[in-house]
C-alpha cells in the first residue's frame, strides 16, 4: 500500500472538481481513496476552509494536490497535520504575504489572462476564447465546451489574498509544470518548483494537463504518494 492513502484534489480558478475527471479512476485503480473539493470560489478563505473540511474528513493522513489557484489555496491549508505532502500542478505556489496576483506579477500578463471578463459582484469568467486559446488548447473541441460550461466564475479578491503561512515550507513537495502554459507564466512554475525543492516533472503540456496528460499527471502523484514518507524525512 502506499505511504499515503488519501488524495485530496483541490481545482483552480474558473473550474470545479470536474477538471480532475481523467485523474479520478486511474488513481482509484491503484488504490488510493480520491475526494475532490468543490472550491466556491467566492473568497481565499471560502476555499480554504472548503479543503480543510475535506482534509479532516480523512481517515488518515493526506496528499494535497492543487491545479493552478488551488495551488494558494493547499499552500494556505496545507499546515493541517494531516497533510503528508503537497503536489502542485500548473500552479502558483505564494511564499509568506504573497498572492497569486503578486506572485505572478514579475513575469508580466499571459494571454490568458487578456481573456478575463466581469460579470458583477467582483466576479470574473475566462471567454471561450480564453478556454480554447489559453487554459485547454491541448484539448479536443467537446473537451473544451465541457471546461466552458463548467467554469465556475471567480472572485477577482481571491486572486488577491495573500498566504500567511506557506505549507510547502514544512512540507514534502512535488510540481508539474506546464512548459505550453498560456494561463501562468511556465517560467514562474520552474522558479516555485526551484524555490521549494521539489521534486519535478515538466510536461509539454497547456494549463491543465491532469486532462491532456492524465497518465503522466496521475504516475507522478502515485509516484508522491509512495515516496512522502521517505522524503519528509529529508525535507
Amino acid at each position: 500500500m502506499p505511504a499515503v492513502h488519501n488524495i485530496v484534489l483541490v481545482h483552480g480558478a474558473w473550474a470545479d472538481g470536474s477538471s480532475w475527471s481523467k485523474l479520478i479512476p486511474l488513481l482509484e485503480a491503484k488504490g488510493l481513496h480520491v475526494v475532490c473539493v468543490q472550491n466556491p470560489l467566492t473568497s481565499l478563505a471560502d476555499d480554504v476552509a472548503a479543503t480543510k473540511r475535506a482534509i479532516d474528513a480523512q481517515d488518515g493522513p493526506v496528499l494535497l494536490v492543487g491545479h493552478s489557484y488551488g495551488g494558494v489555496v493547499i499552500t494556505e491549508a496545507g499546515t493541517n497535520d494531516k497533510v503528508a505532502g503537497l503536489v502542485y500542478v500548473a500552479a502558483f505556489a505564494p511564499d509568506k504575504g504573497e498572492s497569486a496576483g503578486s506572485e505572478g506579477k514579475p513575469y508580466g500578463p499571459t494571454p490568458g489572462i487578456g481573456e478575463l471578463r466581469p460579470i458583477g459582484d467582483g466576479f470574473l469568467v475566462l471567454t471561450p476564447k480564453g478556454v480554447e486559446e489559453d487554459f485547454g488548447p491541448d484539448l479536443s473541441a467537446a473537451e473544451r465546451s465541457i471546461l466552458t460550461a463548467t467554469q465556475t466564475p471567480t472572485q477577482g479578491a481571491a486572486l488577491g489574498a495573500t498566504v500567511t503561512l506557506p505549507a510547502w515550507r514544512t512540507r514534502p513537495t512535488w510540481f508539474i509544470v506546464a512548459a505550453n502554459d498560456r494561463m501562468i507564466a511556465p517560467d514562474q512554475e520552474r522558479a516555485s518548483a526551484k524555490l521549494m525543492k521539489a521534486k519535478t516533472l515538466t510536461l509539454q503540456s497547456c494549463h491543465v494537463p491532469m486532462l491532456s496528460r492524465p497518465s503522466e499527471v496521475a504516475e507522478f502523484i502515485i509516484d508522491a504518494a509512495q515516496g512522502t514518507t521517505a522524503v519528509a524525512d529529508t525535507h
